[in-house]
């Protein structure tokens, strides 16, 4: 998990960045803004069919972004939940620990 302090450097890092005119890809900001505005229904629709074509093709941080979006719509989904807990254990070890939270939380609401 990222820690307040950590988000906060990252945040930093970005406006200093974006300041000295740096940016991020166009293909990233767009990805970014419709992820962050769009339901569970289109983000996994989304997920599914490009991960079905080429599994290893979306890097990995726009995948977490959208599993986590994904979940925090729909907390009480257990197959979503289970799905974005294999998802960050292909990916690990970084991310095991909020991949085991995921499980917990899939086996609570199961």
């Amino acid at each position: 998990m990222t820690s307040d302090a950590d988000l906060a450097a990252r945040m930093r890092e970005l406006v200093a960045a974006t300041e000295a005119g740096s940016c991020l890809p166009d293909a990233a900001r767009a990805f970014v803004e419709a992820v962050t505005f769009a339901d569970a229904d289109a983000i996994l629709a989304g997920l599914r069919g490009e991960l079905a074509v080429d599994w290893m093709a979306m890097p990995v941080w726009a995948r977490n972004l959208a599993f986590r979006l994904a979940c925090l719509q729909r907390p009480d989904d257990p197959v979503l939940l289970r799905e974005a807990e294999g998802d960050l254990l292909s990916f690990g070890p970084d991310w095991d620990d909020a991949a085991h939270a995921l499980e917990r939380r899939a086996d609570e609401v199961a």
